[in-house]
């Protein structure tokens, strides 16, 4: 395992070989990070799996032209009710963000899924990229808010790569 910077070149992460990428949470507004979009988009055509987080997650949702706005009230803290729309299980989650991916695009998309909402407000909090080893959810599963409901994020992501490791359908 690695940790690059924010600001890295996506051919620097490649020239590492890695077998899959994480793109974790930061601050700001993901729309004004151009030089990083453009280094997701190129991390995303590689084809290698990616797994995102937070600020991670809208950065792969821009790559797919989906848009992002500032929220009226952000989520912040501990006891978001999330519910999982592949399981239809419901997960309590940490948040901490002020913008959010556009669920209407997501609908209107070809290329990428809903997976999760949130159900206070009924935001985007998941989606997974068609055909492609790519899913990202809006809050953090690495963080305990008391039960470890999305615990399991971490054990998909590890599958996907054993998968695409092994020429096995993602």
């Amino acid at each position: 395992m690695k940790v690059f910077p924010y600001d890295s070149n996506a051919q620097d992460l490649l020239d590492w070989n890695p077998d899959g990428v994480f793109l974790s949470n930061g601050p700001g507004d993901p729309s004004a990070m151009k030089d990083v979009q453009v280094q997701v988009k190129k991390l995303i055509d590689s084809g290698l799996p990616i797994f995102g987080i937070c600020l991670g997650h809208q950065m792969i949702a821009h790559a797919f032209n989906i848009s992002t706005y500032k929220m009226h009230n952000g989520h912040r803290g501990i006891n978001h009710p999330i519910k999982n729309l592949k399981t239809g299980k419901g997960e309590i989650t940490s948040q901490n963000h002020g913008f959010v991916a556009s669920l209407d695009d997501v609908n209107n998309s070809s290329e990428v899924s809903a997976t999760h909402l949130h159900l206070n407000d009924g935001t985007l909090a998941g989606i997974e990229i068609i055909g492609k080893p790519i899913f990202s959810v809006q809050f953090h599963p690495e963080s305990s808010p008391g039960p470890n409901d999305s615990r399991y994020l971490f054990d998909q992501f590890v599958e996907v790569l054993s998968k695409v490791k092994h020429n096995q359908k993602v």
